[in-house]
């Protein structure tokens, strides 16, 4: 009996590899990952069990709906043919599917939330602008922190796009 510590590594075998079980997969994590993404946008606690409305391929999303209810927590799964538009709910879209959680939201508090949200984005973007305006910190800083600060930059201003296209969907 030889120990494992010298028995070859395994190698993949590509004919017996599942492309649509794979490709499946990466659906239900991708979904899972927009709902779990739409929990923080509205700062809803890990613990709460909420409903989930979700737009798209029916067939697929009626399969994945226990998964998802369990991993992201969710009390049910609704399928419909169109979200409703009129709450202000933020809206994630994954492939040609639409997810939103059915939360009732205090809109006064979260149109100062997302005020509040908004004027620290921008005061993030203008730091990091500030920075890269000033030739002495180009100059001198090291190539991978001017880098570090433009992506700085550019992840706020994506997120200032999202925050300020939820916000105009309060009003």
């Amino acid at each position: 009996q030889t120990s494992v510590c010298v028995q070859p590594y395994p190698m993949p075998l590509p004919d017996q590899m599942d492309l649509a079980a794979e490709a499946a997969f990466a659906s239900l994590k991708a979904s899972i990952e927009a709902v779990r993404a739409l929990r923080s946008e509205m700062q809803l606690s890990p613990a709460a069990r909420v409903p989930l409305i979700a737009q798209g391929d029916r067939e697929r999303l009626t399969a994945e709906a226990p998964y998802l209810a369990v991993l992201a927590k969710l009390s049910e799964v609704s399928v419909v043919d169109s979200l409703p538009e009129d709450d202000g709910a933020p809206v994630q879209v994954v492939g040609n599917t639409r997810l939103m959680l059915k939360v009732e939201i205090d809109v006064v508090a979260e149109r100062a939330r997302l005020d509040k949200e908004i004027l620290r984005l921008m005061a993030e973007i203008k730091k990091a602008e500030d920075k890269l305006a000033n030739e002495s910190f180009v100059a001198r800083a090291p190539t991978a922190v001017v880098a570090q600060e433009k992506q700085r930059a550019a992840q706020n201003s994506d997120t200032l796009a999202k925050v300020q296209s939820q916000r105009q969907r309060l009003n």
